[in-house]
């Protein structure tokens, strides 16, 4: 076997980095694709879970009652209602990193009570806590929590609009 010359090794260093390049490109391109996805999918998830408590209260209340949640009327009616609208304004990426902090603080409220068993083996048995209901609810939510909304999004529209891109 012939020794690498150092041409071969120049040579491999620039394809590499051309690809690295060409594949950075096309993830940037990728980027809002990807958090239109999330926020369209998971928004509409979030805002079904919603409706669906919001036309059976009783039951959500008695729900919340029998995990001892404080003031399960209240608290049912609540989280309907952040689910509901905050899975309408994260579709449409209006205020999206507002709501998807609400709905992650929602999602960890659901791993604190239904869930606990779940959040509390995310070391010893992790498939417990990724196989929770609540987990890509919650997954979703800091995505664009931490991501933002993308550049298709009304967040960004008002952002152009108003000069408050940095």
């Amino acid at each position: 076997m012939a020794p690498t010359s150092e041409v071969q090794v120049q040579g491999t260093l620039r394809h590499t980095a051309l690809v690295y390049k060409r594949s950075s490109r096309v993830a940037t391109w990728l980027a809002p694709v990807f958090l239109l996805f999330v926020r369209l999918y998971w928004g509409w998830q979030f805002a079904q879970t919603g409706w669906g408590k919001l036309h059976s209260l009783p039951t959500v209340i008695d729900f919340f009652a029998s995990l001892g949640i404080p003031a399960p009327g209240v608290s049912a009616v609540l989280i309907a209602l952040i689910e509901f609208a905050g899975g309408i304004f994260l579709a449409f990426g209006i205020g999206s990193r507002f709501w998807a902090l609400l709905l992650a603080c929602d999602m960890m409220g659901a791993y604190l009570t239904a869930g606990r068993g779940n959040l509390f083996a995310i070391f010893s048995d992790p498939g417990k806590f990724y196989g929770d209901d609540a987990f890509t609810f919650l997954l979703a939510s800091i995505i664009v929590f931490i991501f933002g909304p993308g550049k298709i999004s009304v967040d960004d529209l008002l952002a152009d609009f108003f000069g408050l891109h940095p």
